[in-house]
Formats: structure tokens, C-alpha cells, sequence
């Protein structure tokens, strides 16, 4: 039955196609639509921010998947990539408190941060399926 599963599944050809990959897209594009509306004395500290380490989500799991070859490489930019997440999650933290986010946004937001944050340690726990190998 797993195996069946599996087969079932797209091929994963990019870090595009991997379901942390989008669910962060989705989360950035968010926080993009979201954060148009702080204001204006928040473009510098906290929009910038929040833009900044959500985004840095999926760039890092780009290099990350670029560095495949190397569990080493590939593993320190999955660190990265939690690390980006968790920031991300301060800041949403710091949005609704300040007034600028519903609690129903956060709560929302959030929850797609800890999805995120799940799907990254199951990679940090097991990245060999991940990795490039000359087999």
C-alpha cells in the first residue's frame, strides 16, 4: 500500500515542487498582501523584517536544494530555513500585538509557520531521500 503511495506522487524535478516549498510561497505572498497595510513608520523595522526572513524561507530552501550533492551544505541551509521561519513567526507575533493583524490572521499565519516548521524538521530528521547520490 505505502509503496503504491509513492508512486502515486509527482516527481520532485525542483524545490518548487516540494509541498514546504509552496506552503512558504503561500505564506510570503501573505505576509506581502498583509503588511501593505502597517504603517508607515513600520517600512523600515517590522515590514521590512517580516518581508524579508519569509521570503528568505524559500530562497534558502532553493540554495538548499541546489546543495543536494552535500548533506552537510544541504542540512545547514534547512537549518537556515527554520531559523527564517521561526523569525517570521516572531514577527507575526509582534504584528498582532502591535494591532496590525486580526487574531484570526495570526492564528492563520502562524499555523502556516509551524506547518512549515514541521515539514523542515522531518527533512532535518531524514534528508538522505533528498540527497543527490552517484548511484
Amino acid at each position: 500500500m505505502v509503496g503504491s503511495l509513492k508512486s502515486e506522487r509527482p516527481a520532485i524535478r525542483t524545490a518548487k515542487d516540494l509541498e514546504v516549498y509552496r506552503t512558504a510561497w503561500s505564506l510570503s505572498m501573505d505576509i506581502f498582501e498583509l503588511s501593505k497595510s502597517f504603517p508607515a513608520e513600520e517600512r523600515y523595522a517590522l515590514t521590512s523584517q517580516i518581508r524579508r526572513s519569509s521570503r528568505s524561507v524559500c530562497m534558502n530552501l532553493r540554495e538548499a536544494w541546489a546543495k543536494r550533492r552535500y548533506e552537510a551544505h544541504f542540512v545547514s541551509k534547512l537549518t537556515d530555513c527554520d531559523g527564517e521561519a521561526s523569525e517570521t513567526d516572531t514577527s507575526l507575533d509582534f504584528a498582532y500585538r502591535c494591532g496590525y493583524i486580526t487574531e484570526q490572521q495570526h492564528k492563520t499565519l502562524t499555523e502556516k509557520c509551524r506547518r512549515i516548521g514541521r515539514m523542515l524538521g522531518k527533512m532535518l530528521q531524514n534528508p538522505t531521500p533528498f540527497l543527490i547520490t552517484d548511484k
